[in-house]
């Protein structure tokens, strides 16, 4: 819900009464979170920075008191909640607790909660209001870089958008770091860093301002500048780490990855910002060999628009996912071409926008830090929808797509299995398939992940093979149940015969390590009878069906 759709709630008197206290308890809490609740229509003004630090919907909410309550650690619930509870039904006129709460980045912050009631004229409970004290940041300023932290860079960027003001936002990093600490030690490390953070501060200026956000990772946020002087500042530097400099009378080298933003459409929040700086930075590490890449190269009207959709797409995650449906299509065995599966592919839709095609906001998605929320959803979605399919097709499997972002959390196994438990699904039937964006994952925990998921009766499937993460060492390393060959490698199956030796090829590679095979791609009667001349277990594509919605699908053949 936006600002203005929770403030119409109220009388204009009401809303500047809110505002004229928020502000003045706002000038004595220095270092604290304030909030002020208007407790006759349970509209609240909250500080910007703790709608940063904790991911919350705004500044002014509606019943923040049961958002909140949401960040906070399940073993603290209990005595939050009847605190707040005793406020508004009069029992008690404020409070004085301690609790943890979600940040951000997945953590809990230990946080002391201070709050009174305001009375009116008939002493009627009228405005509770306090502070929140967060144990987790002392402050906003780096320790190590004296820079401003990755807390303060998302309250600057909250406070320039909602004062529309223009700013360009750099995010810019150093490669393969982890050397430098293995050999060397973190204390050389870290001189590395103060060395990097000084040189940036020092070119930048009075232009703009320096973050230190996480690992070695800096952000520029600056006023002014054009896309082509951005672009010369970071070659500038590129340029200078790469010549070396002494730290210790070592020489160093360094190589740079940026990505950079343009922001001058102010009907987004900070978080769409960073993440889209964060999928061009990834961009440019992970396939530009550290050159600079411009989101959206410049945000023409169409690029601007591309903005505001991922913005929309963000927040109906916090939406409880309005927008999102998910589509099957099916999976036929070679010999009886019978129903054996599906894939669930997600897709979202809004009137505004229309339908939006996944490769336009998953590769952005992957990079955001409420992604492993969607993929929880698009899990238990499945799951749900595919009991309704095993009563027709009892031998049905449901393959759901993964992300490294997700198989990367601590607790996915546990999320994974509980999914499963909680919708009273049968393990047997449910196929996972690792994506070739899953390449950026160590392979001993990718190992450790897909034995502990088969241990439970998962089937575990090589999605893409032959494309870029795929390769022989993969299939040697980790236990597949499937092997699916990518459509590229059978597009012109029916006149290549190259593409005829190849699919010998994967065939028999699979076989010797015990998958079965699928290719993706049948789109013709012709591909379909040459690759039945090889023992591939099944088939997917457009010549049996394209992505059906569930109602579709239930009826599909009959």
């Amino acid at each position: 819900m936006g600002n203005n759709d929770v403030l119409s709630k109220m009388p204009d008197r009401r809303i500047k009464k809110l505002d004229r206290l928020f502000e003045a308890f706002s000038i004595v809490a220095e270092g604290t979170y304030v909030y002020i609740c208007d407790m006759r229509y349970d509209v609240s003004r909250w500080s910007t920075s703790a709608v940063v630090a904790f991911g919350l919907p705004g500044e002014y909410m509606y019943a923040a008191g049961e958002i909140w309550e949401e960040k906070i650690h399940p073993d603290d619930k209990e005595v939050y909640r009847k605190g707040i509870g005793d406020i508004f039904e009069g029992k008690s006129f404020g409070h004085d607790m301690q609790y943890r709460a979600l940040n951000i980045n997945g953590t809990y912050d230990v946080c002391t909660c201070r709050g009174t009631v305001l009375l009116d004229d008939n002493d009627e409970p009228n405005y509770f209001v306090g502070v929140i004290r967060n144990h987790g940041i002392q402050s906003h300023v780096d320790t190590l870089t004296g820079l401003r932290n990755q807390y303060g860079m998302m309250e600057d960027l909250q406070y320039n958008i909602s004062n529309h003001t223009e700013m360009r936002f750099t995010m810019v990093g150093i490669s393969h770091f982890s050397e430098f600490n293995e050999v060397y030690g973190y204390h050389f490390g870290n001189k590395i860093l103060q060395n990097f953070a000084r040189y940036l501060y020092d070119k930048i200026g009075n232009t703009g301002s320096v973050y230190r956000l996480d690992g070695t990772k800096f952000a520029v946020i600056s006023m002014e500048g054009t896309a082509e002087g951005i672009r010369n500042y970071y070659e500038m530097a590129r340029s200078h780490f790469r010549k070396g400099f002494k730290v210790e009378d070592k020489d160093i080298i360094l190589d740079l990855n940026a990505g950079h933003l343009l922001i001058n459409n102010f009907d987004i929040d900070y978080q769409t910002v960073y993440s889209c700086a964060n999928y061009a930075y990834s961009e440019s590490k992970q396939r530009r060999q550290g050159d600079m890449v411009f989101f959206a190269d410049e945000l023409t009207d169409d690029n601007r628009f591309r903005l505001e959709k991922f913005h929309a797409i963000r927040g109906s995650i916090m939406q409880n996912f309005s927008g999102f449906y998910l589509v099957y299509q099916p999976v036929v065995d070679s010999e009886s071409e019978e129903l054996i599966g599906a894939e669930a592919l997600l897709r979202w839709k809004n009137e505004k926008y229309g339908l939006v095609p996944p490769d336009e906001f998953i590769p952005l998605l992957e990079k955001d830090p409420l992604f492993p929320e969607l993929g929880e959803w698009i899990l238990k979605k499945a799951l749900t929808d595919s009991k309704e399919i095993l009563k027709k097709y009892p031998d049905f499997v449901i393959n759901v797509n993964l992300s490294y972002t997700q198989l990367e959390k601590p607790d996915f196994v546990e999320m994974v299995i509980n999914a499963v438990e909680e919708c009273d699904y049968p393990a047997e039937h449910l196929c996972l398939e690792i994506t070739e964006r899953c390449r950026l994952l160590d392979l001993e925990l990718l190992k450790n992940v897909v034995v502990n998921l088969r241990g439970h009766g998962i089937q575990i499937a090589l999605d893409d093979f032959g494309t870029g993460f795929s390769s022989v060492g993969i299939v040697k390393n980790l236990p597949f149940d499937t092997i699916k060959i990518d459509r590229s490698f059978v597009m012109r199956i029916e006149e290549d015969d190259k593409e005829k030796e190849l699919i010998e090829h994967f065939v028999n590679l699979a076989a010797t390590f015990g998958a079965k095979v699928c290719v993706e791609g049948i789109e013709t009667e012709g591909m379909k009878s040459i690759l039945k001349n090889y023992p591939v277990k099944s088939f997917q594509g457009y010549y049996y069906a394209k992505p059906l919605k569930l109602e579709d699908f239930l009826v599909w053949r009959n």
